[in-house]
């Protein structure tokens, strides 16, 4: 598969389905660079549990979410982050030119759920912030199995739920602002990943 047959792949499914879902956007050599990236990240103390909206407190938040995070920064010159931010910028143009989206910017940052903890149901866009347009979530993970749990449940309406399981170098794409979603826990592994929006800021 060609970039460009992901590109439109994604596209299709959102328009077809709400959610685009591709396998194959990324090569294994990248993916595998960005799990061994978190891995470190995480072994030198870099990642910091996740805050709900602009606001943190801890209890709150461990009642909703339960990921570690890390903000991708493209100032540090890492190499697979480097790949990994080109190909969103090449789908933002591939977006304004062909969906007409006006995109301008991006955020993204690599997410680890450990055994046991989850994501409640929720929208990826603030109240107060409309600027988040699109999801998107790349899957890092090594060697799943739908039978470790950890899926993805997209709220179609209140009566169809689609899921998605977690399997490495599996891209997940959705509007922020329409499609509620949930992460359900993985009992006995981790799950991670990078997430982010392309953002109209």
């Amino acid at each position: 598969m060609t970039e460009y047959d992901g590109f439109e792949l994604l596209v299709e499914g959102l328009i077809e389905k709400r959610y685009g879902v591709c396998d194959n956007l990324f090569s294994v050599e990248l993916v595998q660079g960005l799990r061994q990236n978190l891995y470190r990240y995480a072994a030198e103390g870099e990642m910091h549990p996740a805050g709900i909206g602009r606001r943190f407190d801890f209890q709150k938040n461990t009642e909703v979410r339960g990921d570690l995070i890390r903000w991708i920064n493209v100032e540090e010159q890492n190499a697979h982050e480097l790949a990994f931010i080109s190909c969103m910028e090449r789908f933002i143009q591939h977006l304004n030119s062909t969906c007409y989206t006006a995109l301008n910017g991006f955020e993204f940052h690599y997410a680890s759920y450990e055994a046991g903890s989850f994501y409640k149901r929720h929208l990826d866009q603030f109240k107060s912030e409309k600027g988040r347009k699109f999801s998107f979530v790349l899957y890092l993970n090594d060697g799943w199995d739908e039978s470790e749990g950890g899926r993805l449940s997209l709220y179609m309406d209140e009566q169809r739920v689609e899921s998605v399981f977690p399997l490495g170098g599996r891209c997940v794409f959705f509007k922020s602002d329409e499609m509620e979603h949930e992460v359900h826990p993985a009992p006995n592994r981790n799950r991670i990943s990078i997430a982010g929006w392309l953002k109209n800021v």
